[in-house]
């Protein structure tokens, strides 16, 4: 069995497209998507999923999908912004490296841009949306994580250089 050198969480936002490939480029490592691998698995976008079959259908293939990748990927793995909600994969997380991206409301707000493609934030008012999944998922991104790194006032090579710093700290298993 395989394990991930870092496990990558954060809401929508907080920059795990852009820093886990990075990251995983600084690591020497491969990168992988847990919302590409729905998605591939599929065949269909993840707002296809959800306007068809619901959130519910969605995150029980999101589950699987990580479940599967903690055991065969040993590079940089990024969770979906809403995987964390799951006991199943909160509890999968134990033992991983895992890295919160933590993005203040107004940045994450700016970098989404309000974007119909985020199922969880089309809707009559957006920002009071990602507002309350921020309240609601804050505590969950703490619990798993080993790692925070806020990103707002930095660029994805210096939230890099930040979780490396990070991970070269910790002890050696």
């Amino acid at each position: 069995m395989v394990s991930p050198r870092a496990v990558v969480v954060g809401p929508p936002g907080s920059g795990k497209s852009t820093v886990g490939p990075l990251l995983a480029e600084h690591l020497g490592v491969g990168f992988r998507d847990a919302d590409d691998d729905v998605v591939a698995a599929e065949g269909r976008s993840i707002s296809d999923i959800f306007t068809t079959q619901g959130e519910a259908v969605f995150r029980t293939l999101e589950e699987r999908s990580i479940a599967t990748a903690l055991t065969e990927h040993g590079g940089v793995l990024s969770l979906g912004g809403g995987a964390v909600l799951s006991e199943a994969t909160r509890a999968r997380l134990h033992g991983h490296v895992v890295v919160f991206l933590n993005v203040g409301m107004a940045v994450g707000v700016q970098r989404v841009g309000l974007s119909t493609a985020r199922p969880l934030l089309a809707g009559v008012n957006p920002r009071a949306t990602y507002k309350e999944l921020l309240d609601a998922r804050l505590p969950v991104y703490r619990e798993v994580a080993t790692i925070e790194v806020a990103t707002d006032d930095r660029t994805p090579a210096e939230v890099v250089a930040a979780i490396a710093a990070e991970l070269a700290a910790l002890p050696a298993d």
